[in-house]
């Protein structure tokens, strides 16, 4: 229950509030201009006072910040459960609140500062402890909770604001209201299950996501990105054997710091074996040569010799010729120095051979030798060049791995949404069903305020869909604006009642006077009448703002004076200094 609302303002209109039915008027002078509507008086700045002391962001362009107030602090004392609170804060620092009264019942205590010598809570605080003393939550209420109830948004059904948009739909307390959060908030204040209008919500935030998918798989633009998961599957395993056998390599390498001068050592030695190969093979064919010639030198025979020697006679008479047997001897001389010669040189070129063999065998096992160094390791840049590699492998595999688990849930998202749709309505089904008691109590509610108003009693009607709950107020000739109004009437004193039966709420409903534009004056009087009694029943309280002139004399039954329940306090635009501030800004 709110008690008084002031400010250090000097201007500002300080009002006190009693149990019950509270109505704030704003009266129209004669000959009012457009200026000076009763518009201008302060009824709706009530409203937004009211949220601003209730830990409403205070944005820049928002009605305390504006220059004429900003530097002004604004007061609310209210009953917080059996607590006396008071509660302050100034537009021009917003992020703190101070407290005063009985502040043992908080659930975050103020702290203490020395320099203003009050208790401060920051603004994020002060929520926190309204949520879980009004609502029974704690802001987060969990970490997997993001589409949970919200105490600001829990709290705009019990003040809605015409500004936000607040007075255009029962189920809506800010224009754009996004359709969960209204599922959420109503779901919690009813009684009902909110966690699964959550669970929805998130569900559709995954379907978004995998239909974004689905779009950009179809238009080629993901496909070498995710692709299919039976491709990745195999591309997978070659790069897994393909970085195993790299590892290995790495695991059993050396790294040797000689290697380059090893590699060149092994080059020439390749290079001298080659060279020695072919001066063996040159030998070799001489060797071959020798031993033919050697073979054709024999010594002439006889019969040639006596031949030759017929042919000197008769080609060169005169001339002595030597015996045979000295010619045969000088032919013999001749042979047997020519085979000793060969002999000599077939020698030599295998004694060459020979050396270049063994020459051949002490370089290859040197070669060997370097090889085995060579091939137990490498150096530093192979090394290094290796294990680059290893990493690009590990990195591909990385990748193919995520592109595989991407195709894997892309490909059986479908499925599982379809599942995990069918799942939540049939625990929404089974939630309205097993609180039948709850559902029940609140048709009945919103029909017996409905019957007060109209002949015909109005029904709300709590429908399980795919898409979350869906709350629809009914009451004939709705239609029109005024007929709206009174279903959000209905809607608001319906979940006051329930909540205060079940002692969670503000234990006030604030309703401004936009909620009767359009409604026939016959309609109003029962509206404040039945206000009045209501919240005199269940003991919460039900403030008002209205023109005067709108106002109904009559239409109230036998023994009802709404005078009664006018606030002393009136605001005027007859002057300057009549609205709620006491200034024009």
């Amino acid at each position: 229950m709110i008690r008084d609302i002031g400010s250090d303002l000097a201007s500002f209109k300080a009002l006190a509030f009693n149990p019950g039915l509270n109505i704030l008027l704003a009266d129209k002078s004669e000959g009012a201009t457009d200026r000076q509507s009763r518009n201008s008086a302060g009824k709706t700045s009530l409203i937004e006072l009211i949220h601003f002391l209730c830990g409403a962001n205070a944005s820049p362009g928002s009605l305390t910040r504006a220059t004429e107030i900003a530097d002004s602090t604004f007061t609310l004392r209210m009953d917080i459960g059996d607590a006396d609170v008071t509660v302050a804060r100034s537009g021009n620092k917003p992020s703190k609140i101070k407290i005063s009264g009985s502040m043992e019942s908080l659930p975050i205590l103020p702290k203490l500062t020395v320099q203003h010598g009050s208790y401060e809570i920051s603004n994020e605080q002060w929520k926190s402890s309204l949520g879980a003393l009004w609502f029974g939550i704690e802001e987060p209420l969990d970490p997997t909770a993001k589409y949970g109830p919200s105490f600001r948004s829990l709290f705009s059904y019990f003040a809605r604001r015409e500004e936000s948009g607040g007075f255009q739909t029962p189920v809506q307390h800010v224009e754009r209201q996004q359709l969960w959060d209204q599922q959420v908030a109503i779901s919690f204040l009813i009684g009902l299950n909110w966690r699964i209008p959550g669970d929805l919500q998130r569900l559709k935030d995954k379907e978004k996501i995998i239909k974004g998918l689905a779009k950009a798989a179809k238009s080629g633009d993901l496909g070498k990105f995710v692709g299919r998961s039976a491709d990745l599957r195999t591309q997978l395993a070659v790069a897994e054997r393909r970085s195993d056998a790299l590892s290995i390599q790495l695991k059993t390498f050396q790294v040797i710091p000689e290697y380059q001068e090893l590699q060149s050592e092994a080059d020439e030695i390749t290079g001298r074996i080659n060279q020695l190969g072919e001066e063996n093979f040159v030998d070799t064919r001489l060797v071959k040569d020798l031993e033919e010639s050697l073979v054709e030198e024999q010594e002439p025979q006889q019969e040639d010799l006596i031949r030759l020697y017929e042919e000197a006679g008769v080609l060169l008479p005169g001339v002595i010729c030597q015996r045979l047997d000295d010619a045969r001897a000088f032919h013999r001389a001749i042979v047997e120095n020519r085979r000793s010669h060969l002999g000599a040189e077939i020698t030599s070129a295998s004694q060459r051979i020979e050396y270049r063999e063994k020459e051949q065998l002490d370089l290859d096992a040197r070669r060997r030798q370097i090889m085995e160094i060579l091939q137990s390791g490498g150096a530093l840049e192979q090394y290094t060049g290796m294990r680059e590699e290893l990493g690009r492998a590990q990195g591909e595999i990385e990748n193919l791995r995520q592109r595989l688990t991407a195709a894997e849930e892309f490909e059986r998202s479908n499925a599982e949404q379809d599942i995990e749709r069918s799942r939540l309505a049939q625990a929404l089904n089974d939630d309205i069903h097993e609180r039948e008691d709850i559902v029940k109590e609140a048709i009945v509610t919103f029909e017996s305020l409905s019957e007060a108003l109209y002949e015909e009693a109005g029904s709300l009607v709590i429908n399980p869909t795919p898409n979350g709950p869906l709350f629809e107020m009914k009451i004939d000739g709705e239609r029109s604006k005024g007929i709206t109004n009174m279903q959000i009437f209905c809607f608001d004193m319906m979940l006051t009642e329930l909540n205060c039966r079940r002692g969670r709420s503000p234990g006030f409903l604030v309703h401004d006077s936009h909620l009767f534009d359009g409604v026939d004056e016959r309609q109003i009087a029962k509206a404040l009448q039945l206000g009045a009694q209501r919240s005199e029943e269940l003991g919460f309280q039900y403030i008002v703002t209205m023109n005067s002139d709108v106002l109904p004399s009559r239409g109230y039954q036998s023994g009802f004076d709404v005078r009664e329940y006018v606030l002393p306090t009136k605001l005027t635009d007859a002057t300057e200094t009549g609205g709620l501030f006491g200034l024009r800004f």
